[in-house]
């Protein structure tokens, strides 16, 4: 049966060859890069430190997810990470696994080890077995610094950041390509943590009528899950060359626009926002990454809230929502 979640991002035969390898699988936009390497029969390697697949589930449906081949690695193990990538004779890596702001923050030893050891243990098995397709994410966070801009200073921007200058030394010493990709605010089925998650509970707040305040205002990114997925997918599906680093933006709208979007699908949700803009940019350029990269598609605010809100709507109808 087809998924009508993933129908947008299936690609076309010969665009990507695998096995990918896919870490942090079990977040937002791993589950959704998976579901779509899935979905277009291309072989992939889902790692992360559990067997949890309930955002899988939730993106391509609990039998489908229990298809799929699975890991659990740590990342921060490179002796793991690189006997995986050997076992599975990896063509692709596609680097997602990471500790958001608020874990980084609560840990910052443990946010350094997986954000930034795990990176180099990726870019070192890429070395080492001779892999020219590695993306891997940065964030939007690294904009931030150095300290004293008009957004931001986090840890979890800080270490994104020495990932990004990590990957330039592993291109410049050894030829190691790779392209980062500074994902913005991801919304959509399966985002449920992270301090920008709260336009998409906000969505899932609708569906249960439930009432649901974002604590921001003004314009906001609303790159749609799948969309950012697609990126990642079409960073890998060519021979990198270089080290470069993109932002992926999606659409720029305000948080109350989106608000009448989301209350025209559900008339009578009590959904509203309070405070000051998101501290990050809601509006980066993405001309250069849509000029590097192949094509991929780009998600209107209404197409992926309507998407959001219909499958939400599906999940709450069979209890697992």
């Amino acid at each position: 049966m087809e998924n009508s979640l993933l129908s947008p991002f299936i690609l076309p035969d010969g665009q990507c060859d695998g096995p990918v390898l896919v870490t942090g699988a079990g977040g937002c936009i791993g589950a959704w890069v998976v579901a779509i390497l899935s979905a277009s029969n291309i072989a992939v390697i889902a790692a992360d430190l559990s067997d949890n697949r309930h955002r899988l589930e939730l993106v391509m449906g609990k039998d489908a997810a229990e298809q799929v081949r699975w890991a659990t690695c740590d990342v921060t193990d490179y002796e793991a990470v690189l006997g995986l990538a050997k076992k599975h004779q990896i063509e692709a890596i596609i680097h997602l696994a990471g500790l958001q702001v608020p874990f980084c923050a609560a840990d910052p030893a443990l946010g350094a080890r997986v954000n930034v050891e795990g990176t180099i243990n990726i870019l070192q098995t890429a070395k080492d077995m001779g892999i020219t397709r590695t993306a891997y994410a940065s964030s939007v966070a690294a904009l931030a610094l150095p300290p004293g801009g008009p957004f931001k200073e986090t840890l979890y921007g800080v270490y994104k950041m020495a990932n990004e200058q990590s990957a330039f030394v592993f291109w410049a010493d050894w030829q190691v390509p790779s392209i980062g990709l500074r994902p913005n605010v991801v919304y959509g089925v399966a985002r449920d943590q992270g301090i920008s998650s709260k336009n998409t509970l906000a969505i899932e707040a609708a569906v249960k009528k439930e009432p649901f305040i974002i604590p921001y205002t003004g314009n906001y990114s609303w790159l749609y899950a799948g969309e950012a997925a697609a990126a990642f997918i079409a960073a890998v599906s060519q021979r990198g060359e270089g080290a470069s680093v993109f932002n992926l933006n999606g659409q720029c709208e305000t948080i109350e626009a989106a608000i009448e979007i989301i209350t025209s699908l559900a008339p009578d949700a009590d959904i509203r926002c309070e405070g000051t803009p998101f501290p990050f940019p809601p509006d980066l350029d993405e001309a250069p990454v849509r000029f590097q990269l192949p094509e991929y598609p780009a998600i209107s605010v209404t197409d992926g809230i309507t998407a959001t809100f219909n499958a939400f709507s599906a999940l709450h109808e069979t209890g697992t929502l």
